[in-house]
């Protein structure tokens, strides 16, 4: 097994491209043609791996693919032209009318949303805190395990190995969203999860130029996912957008180790600073979760969230506003610093159901200097305050 950085750049290129090209070719063939039909009835009926159209497969988006696969300890890997299409598809090859669905811990919102769609069709769901709550709303009828580690906002830890060992000797499959940790710093395959997804928009891309997904685990799940849900959902991963992960792979052990220390360099100063309540960072020592995150981590990334001395929407906002290094915006895992805050994009009775306090603010802390992001939000909190 190669190591992580020889797989983010290395691997699947060792052959020469044409004219020496040092970048792989972007394969832009909606469709590759065949010298009969009985190769081509026999690429249709899956008897062989050729290219035959590109919402099933394309060579540029199989070099993703293999990366992926490799970097996660997967047999196989699946690319999506979406988070939530690889999310939607995963959750869907794995449940059928009738089924239940165990969702542990916080969750990305969207993902929520996909399970309350799949109401209509007959699959339930149960959100619980922790591994004890998972024992009282286990049902005969659950299969499917779902969570994220670190948890979405709250940025809590969950014991992998404990929660998927639980789930196996009850039957039920996992399926786990990594796209806190990257695969550099957390490989849930290893520690029992069945399928592991992934926003490539984030750190994988980490340019805030694509939006991709991506789902990784043993080929006897991913073959048929990739059979139906993919080819019948139809959210293909385009080659351009294949050629920009790739790019984005090459210096994502660069970036990480960069976003990591920045991270906790701007969550220390704020886990001491007076107009805080608290910082939500599992690479804190504070953090409840930072023994069981130091076990099963191997290095943190710079998405988290701390609570401002408030209980005002308004203030908040003004906070938001005085900041300039960073800027407002939903997503995380490029060059640039966001902040967010939940108090000004999510209805309050649902900010309620989720337990999320009105001075809560994410910040997804980019490649500027340590220092000048402190300096910002040093001088926005004084404003505060």
């Amino acid at each position: 097994m190669h190591d992580d950085d020889w797989i983010c750049g290395r691997l699947g290129e060792d052959e020469p491209w044409i004219l020496g090209a040092v970048n792989p070719p972007v394969f832009e063939n909606s469709l590759f043609t065949f010298d009969s039909a009985e190769e081509l009835g026999a690429a249709i009926r899956n008897e062989d791996e050729r290219y035959v159209y590109w919402r099933g497969t394309n060579p540029t988006v199989d070099l993703v693919q293999r990366k992926l696969a490799a970097l996660e300890r997967g047999e196989r890997a699946k690319c999506f032209g979406s988070g939530m299409g690889a999310i939607s598809a995963t959750i869907s090859s794995l449940v059928s009318a009738g089924d239940h669905v165990l969702v542990l811990g916080a969750i990305y919102g969207p993902t929520t949303q996909f399970l309350r769609y799949l109401e209509k069709y007959g699959v339930t769901h149960t959100h619980v805190d922790d591994l004890a709550g998972c024992a009282e709303a286990v049902r005969p009828n659950t299969r499917l395990l779902y969570f994220e580690s670190p948890s979405y906002m709250a940025y809590g830890v969950v014991d992998i190995a404990e929660v998927t060992a639980w789930a196996r000797e009850r039957g039920l499959v996992t399926a786990m969203d990594n796209t806190w940790s990257t695969p550099l710093f957390q490989k849930p395959l290893t520690m029992g999860v069945d399928l592991v997804v992934h926003s490539l928009s984030k750190y994988i891309g980490g340019h805030s130029d694509l939006v991709g997904g991506v789902v990784v685990g043993p080929e006897r799940l991913i073959r048929p996912l990739a059979l139906t849900e993919y080819q019948l959902y139809g959210a293909a991963m385009s080659p351009h957008d294949a050629a920009k992960v790739i790019k984005g792979l090459r210096t994502l052990p660069v970036r990480m180790a960069a976003h990591q220390e920045r991270g906790l360099a701007v969550a220390a100063y704020l886990e001491n600073h007076p107009s805080v309540r608290g910082v939500n960072h599992p690479g804190l020592p504070s953090h409840p979760g930072h023994a069981v995150a130091v076990r099963q981590m191997t290095g943190f990334s710079s998405l988290f969230s701390f609570e401002l001395d408030t209980d005002s929407a308004d203030r908040v906002g003004a906070f938001l506003t005085k900041l300039r290094h960073f800027r407002i915006g939903v997503s995380w895992g490029g060059f640039e610093s966001l902040v967010n805050a939940p108090a000004l994009t999510v209805e309050e009775s649902v900010r309620a159901t989720m337990g999320v306090p009105v001075g809560l603010v994410r910040l997804s802390v980019g490649l500027e200097p340590a220092d000048t992001l402190i300096k910002d939000l040093d001088l926005a909190l004084e404003e505060l305050a």
